[in-house]
């Protein structure tokens, strides 16, 4: 890795987080690892991998420093890979004084939007922590851990303002499985990254009341539009909608079997409750939460949004999931 990179560091120790500790050292010597817990930092080295999350994915325990503390795991760093679900974001960094972002290149990997904020998590780094564009990137694309994994071929975008920095850090992380790719949209790929997990929701209830293969190609059609429509209007910039980091997460996200949100989506549809879906899952889909935050965000826009709205209403309205496709299918 070149010098303006510097030491790496993943913060999270969840799936997402996991998957990205085994990219970045498939090519770089050593990372700095914040995992909140110190009891699976104790898993980790009597087990040599994740204690619970990817157990499938050894790690060599000399290149790695483990930190229970976010401000030390960061001020210790260059470059700092954030995948803690953005729930949370919040309370974790609350802990972090200004001072300790100076410098440094902050990296989203989050696939959502920050609760209450409704922003997405440059916007909030810039406006609470006023880091400038040039020190802020995002990394997305469709890229499911569970088959980073497996080393099956993958593909992912890093986006940032200076693009110098962007195309160091997807060389960093480019190895025999895994591709990179660069842009400057920055906001545009994380606002599609929250509305293809809101997406797959919509695919997932249709699934879960047998809707077939030919109304799911109907529905992400016009998923795709909708999320064109508002990118051009929210983050207005030149982009190809069709674009892997578009499209292609929003495909991966609506059809794979390792795909969160559209297992929240499909229990739905088969009757469970929404809170009685999220415990059985035991873990966090993030179109959830993105679900409210696009439609109060969009409350100030005005854009046509019929799947995204629908999506809002079963989750927090609770409007029955066969009403509500029937009444979005009078939108197709």
């Amino acid at each position: 890795m070149r010098d303006s990179i510097g030491k790496v560091c993943i913060l999270g120790g969840g799936t997402w987080g996991t998957a990205l500790a085994k990219i970045v050292l498939m090519n770089q010597k050593h990372i700095n690892w914040f995992i909140r817990r110190d009891d699976q930092i104790e898993g980790f080295h009597k087990l040599r991998h994740n204690p619970n999350y990817l157990t499938n994915v050894s790690f060599n325990l000399d290149q790695i420093t483990f930190y229970s503390s976010i401000e030390k795991a960061i001020k210790a760093s260059d470059t700092v890979i954030i995948a803690i679900p953005s729930p949370y974001v919040k309370q974790y960094f609350r802990r972090v004084r200004n001072a300790t972002f100076r410098d440094k290149f902050m990296v989203s990997a989050l696939k959502g939007i920050i609760p209450s904020y409704n922003m997405v998590m440059s916007e909030f780094l810039s406006s609470t922590y006023a880091i400038p564009a040039e020190n802020i990137g995002v990394i997305s694309g469709p890229c499911h851990a569970e088959e980073v994994a497996l080393e099956r071929l993958s593909f992912l975008t890093v986006a940032s303002s200076d693009l110098n920095k962007a195309t160091q850090l997807s060389e960093a992380i480019t190895s025999r499985f895994l591709k990179a790719h660069v842009s400057n949209d920055v906001v545009g790929i994380e606002l599609a990254a929250v509305l293809k997990n809101i997406y797959a929701i919509a695919a997932g209830i249709c699934h879960g009341l047998k809707y077939g293969d030919n109304f799911q190609a109907v529905l992400m059609s016009n998923c795709v539009q909708e999320m064109e429509r508002f990118l051009r209007c929210v983050v207005p910039l030149e982009r190809t909608i069709t674009d892997q980091h578009y499209l292609g997460d929003m495909l991966v996200t609506g059809y794979s079997q390792f795909s969160r949100n559209r297992t929240l989506g499909s229990m739905i549809g088969k009757g469970y409750s929404v809170k009685t879906a999220q415990l059985e899952m035991e873990m966090i889909a993030e179109g959830y939460y993105g679900a409210k935050c696009i439609d109060e965000l969009n409350s100030r826009f005005q854009i046509d949004m019929p799947v995204a709205r629908m999506v809002y209403q079963v989750l927090y309205e609770k409007l029955p999931p066969q009403n509500a496709i029937s009444n979005l299918i009078e939108y197709f």
